[in-house]
């Protein structure tokens, strides 16, 4: 299509499947060696947020770390927009299309980050359920896993009046927490995913659950894009710098992973039962939107009725049986806790503040799941 429009053009494949501070410096060279006046990323949230990056940088050269959010980085905004991007997503996961984030990994210092500024979001997003037709069964469950938690994680987030007030409108952080104008989006992808995540996994030829994870991936991108995602993505990234020898059926890596979709989902069930009493009504809804009974569920068991549909969807489509199951065990508590704890911007998130021990106690809880 491109060479039919007489457009010229470069392409950048050296995308890392979980993408790290070096290969995002990589494709800043090439961006910036390359001069393009716009930007085409064609993939999952690796490949989207490796062209945010790209486009970021080579718009606004600066020091690598300092769009990074802290305590990482410096956190900066960037000086003004962007080129335009325009991202086709082939999974149904992430929702970077729809959202102003790109993480990536540190693996010398052993935790994510993330860059994340509303100029980051991409132009033009498209949603074409071909692009997930053939996408294999393993990453259809890690990337659908990764839907629900988005939705499920924004819809409990903790309310956006509970928060600080910015100074002016301009100063808010990207995430705002809970609030009416997110929940609508989130509680479709949660009503979406329910239905037809098992589906989408367990039958190829499945296309209209295939499509529909696609449209929920990008409801709740838009959802989590503005109120965010706390603990369950908080404690995934330090599991996902410690997989150990583990190397997931339907990737193409050479080296052992933890898919994020699959590292998030793993404290799914520990988190949501500790979370409930601090939002139970938003829990008790979540939880019937998961399929559970309006009958069965109150205030008071909400969270245990969350984590039992997880686990539930975890044994239909085959994932571990929490973090023993990828080769992380109680001796990495240290390492995970660390980890977890420098992820601010979505620990404040949390409808309920952890302290170092809860977090801990959350692992301890995630090591084996049924």
């Amino acid at each position: 299509a491109l060479d039919e429009a007489g457009v010229e053009y470069d392409i950048f494949d050296d995308v890392m499947v979980e993408p790290t501070d070096v290969s995002f410096q990589t494709a800043i060279a090439f961006a910036t060696d390359g001069g393009f006046d716009g930007f085409v990323a064609v993939g999952g949230g690796s490949v989207i947020d490796t062209a945010k990056a790209a486009n970021l940088y080579s718009t606004w050269p600066a020091d690598f770390l300092a769009y990074v959010t802290g305590p990482i980085g410096e956190g900066k905004a960037p000086p003004g927009p962007l080129k335009p991007l325009i991202a086709v997503p082939t999974t149904s996961g992430t929702g970077s299309e729809t959202t102003g984030n790109a993480v990536l990994d540190f693996p010398e210092i052993g935790t994510k980050s993330a860059i994340a500024h509303r100029y980051l979001r991409p132009a033009l997003g498209v949603i074409d359920p071909d692009n997930v037709r053939d996408l294999p069964p393993m990453i259809t469950a890690c990337s659908g896993l990764d839907v629900l938690c988005h939705a499920l994680e924004s819809f409990t987030a903790i309310r956006f009046d509970q928060r600080p007030k910015p100074a002016e409108p301009h100063l808010r952080t990207p995430y705002q927490g809970s609030n009416p104008v997110a929940d609508i989006w989130s509680r479709e992808a949660i009503r979406i995913g329910a239905n037809c995540l098992v589906d989408a996994v367990k039958d190829p030829d499945a296309t209209h659950a295939r499509g529909h994870m696609l449209l929920a991936s990008t409801l709740a991108g838009i959802g989590f894009g503005n109120a965010g995602v706390h603990l369950p993505h908080a404690l995934s990234y330090p599991i996902s710098r410690l997989s150990r020898g583990y190397f997931p059926p339907d990737y193409p890596t050479e080296h052992s992973l933890v898919p994020h979709g699959m590292s998030v989902v793993l404290t799914a069930p520990a988190i949501f039962r500790w979370t409930a009493d601090a939002a139970p009504e938003a829990h008790r809804e979540a939880a019937i939107l998961l399929g559970a009974s309006p009958h069965e569920v109150g205030v008071d068991n909400a969270g245990d009725a969350i984590a039992n549909r997880f686990t539930d969807v975890m044994k239909a489509i085959g994932m571990p049986n929490g973090l023993n199951g990828v080769g992380i065990t109680e001796d990495d508590l240290d390492a995970l806790v660390r980890g977890t704890l420098s992820q601010q911007r979505l620990l404040v998130i949390s409808p309920k503040e952890p302290t170092e021990r809860d977090v801990r106690q959350l692992f301890a809880d995630s090591m084996t799941l049924w």
